[in-house]
């Protein structure tokens, strides 16, 4: 244990730029590092990549660990699981964070097993306890409970949610310490024959979402959220029940147990309002409310609500907009 000092955070890139949860998680890396007195480094993988790098200085690194080749420009998971692994090894971090994307879920639990320690996924909190252990917040029992875990070996690694913690203000003054890092290339059972752009937004990006929930009578109905959310430039959402019964896939989910969002506007559509859907979009600038039942929880916390049948308003809501685009 004593050989381990410090934090380390995966700086995820997309298409050669830094994904805002890396920031997000330099910014509570930074909180956690100078509560304890230790540093804050960062790894950045990917080609072309040393302006990200003193991005990441400038959102609160001590230190960004680059490797910059080529084979990095897309991800591949055996050479970032294999030259984050050596990483790792040598400088020994207290704590390793990853955001909980599609590539941080991937790609953690894989370092976690070869460097034999544990991993906490999908983390909406973070704290340090007295004698500076991570004490790891994620939601457990479908989202009833907030379980508070430590973990016994080191790194004790944990993969954090998007938009959940606030990142540092951008200062240019900092000052920190970029090191290439040389790299190891391992062939590779991936081979990239066509890359094309996803025309679905997804949920955590978004500025606007339309969420569905136990008001949709069947699963063709979301087609009517989609286009509402295509005609305001918005993507669509849902609430567990219909995630469940396999009406829409589980990344659409906003909740507890499924996504924290942020969008400057939400409108939520058949949806009640659970405790725990709630906790996944309160940080929406603006909640609208589409629901026939007045007395629904999600009212209380909606900035406008319309009570009413969702396929009497959505409709009405579509030609309206259509006829003042026209």
């Amino acid at each position: 244990m004593k050989d381990y000092s410090g934090l380390m955070v995966f700086a995820e890139q997309r298409e050669g730029r830094a994904h805002p949860v890396s920031y997000e998680l330099l910014g509570k890396g930074r909180e956690m590092a100078d509560k304890l007195g230790v540093e804050l480094s960062s790894v950045l993988l990917g080609n072309q990549m040393e302006e990200e790098a003193r991005e990441l200085i400038y959102y609160g690194a001590d230190k960004v660990f680059l490797y910059d080749n080529p084979v990095f420009e897309d991800f591949d998971l055996l050479n970032y699981k294999h030259n984050i692994t050596r990483l790792v090894e040598e400088v020994k971090p207290e704590v390793f964070l990853f955001g909980a994307t599609h590539l941080g879920r991937s790609l953690a639990p894989r370092i976690a097993v070869a460097l034999g320690t544990g991993l906490t996924a999908d983390c909406t909190g973070l704290d340090m306890s007295e004698d500076g252990g991570l004490i790891q917040i994620r939601p457990a029992f479908s989202g009833n409970i907030l379980a508070h875990i430590r973990t016994k070996t080191r790194p004790q690694v944990a993969t954090v949610r998007y938009k959940v913690m606030p990142s540092m203000l951008r200062d240019e003054h900092r000052k920190g310490e970029i090191i290439k890092k040389d790299v190891e290339i391992v062939p590779s059972l991936l081979t990239i024959l066509k890359k094309e752009k996803l025309g679905e937004k997804s949920i955590t990006e978004a500025e606007l979402i339309v969420s569905g929930g136990r008001g949709l009578k069947k699963a063709e109905d979301f087609s009517l959220l989609a286009d509402l959310a295509e005609l305001l430039g918005g993507a669509v959402g849902s609430s567990r029940p219909p995630v469940d019964d396999g009406w829409i896939s589980r990344e659409h989910q906003v909740g507890f147990s499924g996504n924290t969002v942020k969008p400057k506007v939400y409108i939520a559509c058949g949806i009640s309002g659970s405790p725990q859907h709630l906790a996944g979009m309160r940080g929406a600038d603006v909640i609208v409310s589409i629901n026939s039942d007045p007395s629904a929880p999600i009212f209380k916390m909606a900035d406008y609500g319309i009570v009413g049948d969702l396929y009497e308003v959505i409709p009405k809501l579509i030609d309206r907009i259509k006829g003042e685009s026209s």
